[in-house]
């Protein structure tokens, strides 16, 4: 697949702190959404992070194609961006980008929150990196 560009109004809608399902490929077993947290980059891949050893992981290894749909909460017109593509596995940056997301998801004040995050930054992280070959969306 061709590589495709998200459009500003796309990376102004994923940058606000709404949660994702990003889903990979699963071949002959049942295909698992899960929300995740996630960041739109200025290059317009999209970043995630999860624990090395996640079955997500080991799908990826398999198959690199997954998708993230991310959508406007209850209460606001309906909006949603879908963002499919493959996803390289980076073991470098996880740390501080699950640090970022962090700080943009919960109150790091929060003593329970910041003894959560140090746990979570204590633990081997894999940096996901979705490179759009699709992208398709609905906006009022």
């Amino acid at each position: 697949m061709v590589p495709v560009k998200l459009t500003s109004e796309d990376l102004a809608f994923l940058r606000r702190p709404l949660y994702g399902f990003f889903t990979v490929a699963a071949g002959a077993e049942e295909p698992q959404p899960r929300p995740v947290w996630f960041e739109a980059t200025d290059i317009g891949t999209i970043e995630l992070f999860t624990l090395a050893d996640a079955a997500k992981v080991r799908r990826l290894r398999t198959d690199p194609r997954a998708s993230l749909v991310v959508a406007a909460p209850v209460g606001e017109p309906e909006h949603w961006v879908s963002v499919a593509g493959t996803v390289t596995l980076e073991s470098q940056g996880a740390q501080e980008l699950a640090a970022r997301l962090a700080a943009r998801y919960w109150d790091l004040g929060d003593r329970g929150r910041s003894t959560e995050l140090e746990q979570m930054l204590g633990a081997e992280l894999l940096r996901l990196v979705i490179n759009p070959q699709k992208v398709a969306r609905y906006t009022p």
